[in-house]
């Protein structure tokens, strides 16, 4: 059975092979764009005709040029309606565009030729200017389809020969006679026409050609990205096997499951323990940016109570609070304070958080976690007493593989992807992040929601799903 739908899009793609449908595109873009730009010209230059001249016959040639603009702006939508899959009608679009192009021509070279019949002193440069005026235009926004530009221009040609030729013809003047001036000039004018067309085409060509170098271009990165995804994919899966024998070997080792560890064994296993759960946080950091990359996590949205949510993950880090001695606190909302998310992964951006402010607080001080209430949306505050970010230091802040202390005597280890994550996690929530440090007195990093009621939470959840269809980058389920 003969699929029309790939027989069309071959033909399609046979028709745009050369590029026809872009130069359509392009060439209706830009004639949407000057249109009363150029009808304010042509109607200040019909009524300054009109009052040195017959109004009857240059509001009637006038009526004509109004009348070919509403065609090109009937076939302009036409071209904006049309899919670029059917090539019966892109030609049929290229046939209105020529046939407009002829009648729009033959008008405006009608309109001024009526003026300089009427004109039989003083030259002929009121006509001979609206018609350079058009030859502009037309050089300036008619570059993209070189036969529609010749096929103008060629008409104006006509129209330009003829005012040159008109007072040659009426007087028969000598060689000398500025008549013949004119006519130099009109053949001089022709030629700068030409020329500054020629010029507007080729600078068309190249920027083609440099949007066709960007498109390749930005082929080769998206494919080059792939090749990174799947890279760090393959080798974060790889990595993780192994890693969890090797820690599940440490931990038994460390639990005495296995016999008595000799105490000058002690500290290295320890160490190697330690060391091993960082690499296993690695790569699930880079599993998850894999994933993000790729929008192939998948949020299931529930109303989430901030203040459980918060006292959740309070309790998930207090023991390493517990072990560089430093105090949570909470504060919790004195509303009711809830929003549409996915639990485990706003426990992992909460988790984030504190464990970026423990890490740079010192020992002894303190962390406060707050929840605000702020009418229509959610505030979650992650308050401590570190060392502070100095300014402008956001890109590093929430950039990727990077922290505010990159040196190698950095006190504070890490991939450098947490915030990173937990931004792009945020985000896909429908929400903001972000922080305001002092150095020396410490930072508060904070992350906001659109607050969920009894009236409006459905609706709230709505729009988040329809916020990431937009995206297209992750997909989101509500329950």
């Amino acid at each position: 059975m003969i699929d029309l739908h790939t027989v069309r899009a071959a033909w399609a793609n046979r028709f745009n092979s050369d590029g026809r449908e872009k130069l359509i595109k392009d060439y209706v873009v830009l004639l949407n764009q000057v249109v009363w730009q150029r009808q304010a010209s042509f109607f200040a230059a019909a009524v300054l005709a009109a009052l040195y001249f017959d109004p009857l016959w240059t509001f009637s040639t006038y009526a004509l040029v109004v009348v070919t603009e509403m065609l090109d702006m009937m076939l302009a939508r036409k071209s904006k309606a049309w899919d670029g899959l059917d090539p019966v009608v892109g030609r049929q679009i290229l046939k209105g565009i020529a046939f407009n192009t002829i009648l729009s021509a033959v008008a405006i070279s009608v309109f001024s030729i009526t003026i300089a019949v009427q004109q039989t002193s003083g030259g002929h440069f009121t006509p001979l200017f609206f018609l350079f005026s058009a030859s502009l235009f037309a050089a300036m926004y008619n570059s993209q389809m070189v036969s529609i530009l010749l096929l103008r221009l060629s008409i104006y040609g006509g129209a330009f020969l003829y005012i040159a030729l008109l007072d040659v013809y009426r007087y028969f003047p000598p060689l000398t006679s500025p008549v013949w001036l004119e006519f130099f000039t009109i053949i001089f004018v022709l030629y700068f026409i030409v020329d500054i067309s020629a010029k507007f085409y080729r600078g068309y060509q190249d920027r083609l050609h440099q949007m066709k170098l960007l498109e390749e271009e930005n082929e080769r990165t998206k494919a080059a990205l792939e090749i990174k995804s799947q890279f760090l994919s393959t080798v974060s899966h790889e990595l993780r096997t192994p890693l969890t024998s090797i820690i599940g070997g440490l931990d038994l080792l460390n639990n005495g499951v296995l016999g008595e560890v000799p105490e000058n064994l002690k500290p290295v296993i320890g160490i190697a323990t330690k060391n091993g759960h960082r690499l296993a946080s690695l790569i699930d950091d880079l599993l998850d940016l894999q994933k993000i990359e790729a929008g192939e996590i998948v949020f299931h949205l529930k109303p989430i109570d901030a203040d459980d949510m918060v006292a959740e993950a309070v309790e998930s880090t207090i023991g390493y609070a517990n072990k560089v001695g430093i105090q949570v606190v909470t504060v919790p909302c004195v509303e009711e304070c809830r929003f549409m998310g996915d639990r485990s992964r706003m426990i992992q951006v909460m988790n984030n958080l504190l464990s970026n402010a423990l890490k740079f607080s010192s020992q002894g001080g303190s962390v406060t976690v707050r929840v605000e209430n702020l009418g229509t949306r959610i505030r979650i505050l992650v308050e401590d007493e570190g060392v502070g970010i100095p300014n402008g230091a956001k890109d590093r802040v929430f950039g990727r593989f990077s922290q505010v202390d990159s040196s190698d005597i950095r006190k504070v280890g890490g991939t450098g992807l947490g915030l990173n994550i937990t931004k792009q996690i945020v985000e896909r929530h429908n929400g903001t992040i972000d922080y305001v440090s002092e150095l020396g007195v410490g930072s508060t990093f904070f992350i906001e929601f659109d607050r969920l009621t009894d009236t409006g939470g459905a609706c709230a959840g709505a729009e988040l799903v329809a916020d990431a269809a937009n995206r297209n980058t992750t997909g989101l389920t509500t329950s």
